[in-house]
């Protein structure tokens, strides 16, 4: 009897074994199975980051470009890209012995806009110009040995070879004019954005002229404008027109010239930048760039500190009222310390936060699964404020998910080790000196001791925000900070290849209106000018705020279809021309380069008549391009039957086409015409001045 009970024993945990083993194989062959399609929500680097189809679908499934959400923009296909001289335009004279040097202070935005006005400058003074000096790059702020200040960023034979018809451009001023720069001899200007071109002509000339030489100090993002024309903007400011005189035409095509085609980066940011375009359309899908605007000096300057407080910290909300604290003792800005941030925010002056981006890529029929590049070097609030958008689009990544750290390390180039640690605890206290100073108390009968203090955590001292809990002026940069601001002109130029090659571009902020020039504004201009017809948003924040206090309290769930109608209209109107004529009433008065139109393009003739719009002084904004050229018209000729046979296959069903998302994109960019961005020059700039 005890034997059958074993053996039955025995036959019952060999079943449950085969149970288990069977069990097992099945939840196996599911989870091989399903792993192919969870890859669909991830973008990870594989095989050395060679992104493949498999990445979003199975093999074999072929994705069909939706023109709706990835363009082209049929009506501003006409323009085209022309900043060539249009009217007698001698070449500079050689024998001109009269030099002007500079130096930029600020980040990317200001400096790619600085270099512009200084060449433009140097046209009218007719100078020859050497080239500057960017001391967010100088050797002193801890980057590699192997380059310096404009080099660390730019291509300075490609600079010099592309203005050769513009402006003598030399690497250093002569060993005579050096000298009495060492000695303090030379006369140094600070000139203001609001510089017209009659300050340099009636004030820096003569001395120019008398000594041979002068250096301007830039701190503004630029130092040409019409101070005649100067507009007051919301926050009480001077914001002065950046449009030069009709007669001056040819030197706006010259600011054209230098920032569109002069001014290339170095060849190992341009392969980088070529390679991460690659890799985001590799798996055979468009992808979109997103710059959030967060950037702590804007969000000072327009008053944004409490949309940081709910959903942040109050350690963020303390640094931005700082920041305007420090604005308002400057001069910078005329305004209060405390206000209002969701006035500030309904009228447009705050960025759009992340999660409300998201929401209007959803309500425009983005599917979750589309590629969307974070671009910017400074986000403020860090990869937290990012969630929501992470959430509602999954292959939402940045540089550091693009490329690897060997890449990024090999693009800085070897540095001197640095400390990553500056903070020092406080010092231990000996028995000895705690039992004196026990001792040395005072009188008895004495109370208990305090409790001890909290230890100070390392974590709590190392951010960059430390300093906030514990003093009320912010310290001087550390070394290390200076060495990370220098690394983030390198990520900005990264970010801004990518986001000028972007299938679609989207931004979280624009055209402020402070005249400062802005990274998203930058990118708008440089992709209205080469391919007006991609797909850049240019959303009215004003009109997006009315939308968003319209059901704000349950965006997050019950999203109406008439809502998302309404930001669909108000978002393709801003791909279109009435987009365009908004952007030259407000962004070009301010930032010249962020509406490069007429002045830098030509319309080839068609069917429909563009609309013009004229300033107040009656020159056109929009509408009042030239004819282009015989040649670009024979090229455009060229692709009207693809243009055709796309704006076909873009008809029919409409709203099906937002409402699809299981219809994606085949790219067909490969054979597309590439931005002048990734055009690599073949000379590389190894030589550089020791005694500059």
């Amino acid at each position: 009897m005890k034997m059958v009970f074993i053996s039955k024993i025995k036959r019952i945990a060999l079943f449950v074994l085969m149970l288990s083993m069977v069990s097992l194989v099945v939840h196996l062959s599911i989870t091989r199975l399903s792993g192919a399609y969870s890859m669909q929500s991830t973008l990870i680097p594989f095989n050395g980051f060679d992104f493949t189809a498999s990445i979003f679908a199975p093999q074999g499934d072929r994705f069909v470009r939706n023109m709706k959400l990835w363009g082209p923009v049929m009506s501003l296909k006409s323009l085209q890209p022309y900043a060539n001289p249009r009217s007698n335009y001698p070449v500079p004279d050689e024998g001109n012995n009269v030099y002007i040097y500079a130096k930029f202070f600020g980040g990317f935005e200001k400096i790619r806009s600085s270099i512009c006005d200084l060449v433009t400058i140097s046209r009218l003074l007719n100078a020859t110009l050497v080239i500057p000096e960017i001391q967010e790059s100088l050797p002193s702020k801890g980057i590699s040995y192997k380059f310096k200040s404009f080099s660390y960023l730019f291509d300075e034979d490609q600079f010099i070879a592309s203005l050769s018809n513009d402006v003598n451009i030399v690497k250093s001023l002569p060993e005579n004019l050096k000298a009495a720069r060492q000695r303090n001899e030379v006369r140094t200007y600070k000139p203001k954005r609001s510089a017209s071109p009659n300050f340099y002509v009636k004030e820096i000339l003569p001395v120019l002229k008398k000594s041979k030489v002068i250096g301007l100090v830039l701190h503004d993002g630029g130092c040409l404008q019409v101070g005649c024309d100067a507009l007051i903007d919301d926050h009480g400011q001077i914001s002065v027109m950046s449009i030069l005189p009709p007669s001056m035409s040819e030197f706006q095509r010259l600011r054209c010239r230098v920032a569109f085609h002069a001014l290339k980066f170095r060849r190992e940011i341009q392969m980088v930048g070529q390679l991460m375009v690659q890799r985001l359309r590799a798996s055979g899908q468009p992808f979109l760039a997103f710059h959030p605007g967060l950037v702590r000096n804007i969000l000072a300057y327009h008053g944004c500190a409490e949309l940081f407080q709910a959903k942040i910290s109050d350690v963020h909300t303390e640094l931005i009222q700082y920041r305007r604290a420090q604005m308002i003792k400057q001069g910078i800005l005329n305004g209060e310390l405390g206000v209002d941030s969701h006035i500030h925010r309904d009228n447009g002056s705050c960025p759009l936060m992340p999660e409300e981006v998201g929401l209007l890529l959803q309500a425009m029929g983005y599917p979750n699964r589309t590629v969307i590049y974070v671009a910017g070097s400074e986000t403020f609030g860090g990869q937290r404020v990012l969630i929501p958008l992470r959430a509602m689009f999954s292959n939402t990544v940045d540089r550091t998910r693009v490329c690897t750290k060997q890449e990024l390390s090999d693009l800085v180039g070897p540095e001197t080790p640095l400390s990553l640690n500056p903070f020092q605890p406080p010092p231990t206290k000996s028995e000895e000196q705690l039992k004196e100073e026990w001792n040395m108390a005072g009188p008895r009968p004495r109370p208990l001791p305090p409790p001890p203090d909290r230890p100070i955590y390392q974590h709590e001292k190392e951010g960059w925000y430390g300093w906030i809990t514990e003093s009320d002026t912010e310290p001087d940069p550390s070394p290390v900070d200076l060495r990370m601001q220098a690394h983030r002109l390198l990520w900005d130029a990264l970010d801004y290849i990518v986001s000028v090659e972007a299938d679609a571009f989207f931004p979280g902020f624009h055209n402020d209106g402070s005249g400062w020039p802005d990274f998203s504004s930058l990118v708008m201009g440089q992709r209205l000018y080469e391919s007006a017809s991609s797909i850049t948003y240019r959303p009215d924040r004003r009109v997006l705020a009315e939308l968003f206090n319209i059901t704000r309290d349950n965006m997050y769930y019950h999203l109406n279809y008439s809502w998302k109608l309404s930001v669909r209209e108000h978002l393709n109107k801003s791909l279109s021309e009435d987009g365009l004529i908004r952007q030259s009433l407000l962004s070009k008065p301010t930032t010249f380069l962020s509406h490069p139109l007429p002045e830098c393009s030509c319309r080839i003739p068609s069917a429909e008549v563009p609309k013009q719009v004229k300033g107040n002084d009656g020159r056109f904004l929009y509408g009042g391009e030239d004819e282009c050229p015989t040649w670009m018209k024979h090229s455009q000729e060229d692709t009207q039957f693809e243009s055709a046979v796309a704006e076909d296959g873009s008809n029919g069903n409409n709203e099906l086409e937002y409402e699809n998302d299981g219809v994606e994109q085949q790219e067909s960019d490969d054979n597309a015409v590439k931005s002048s961005l990734t055009q690599l020059p073949v000379d590389q700039d190894n030589e550089w001045d020791p005694n500059d």
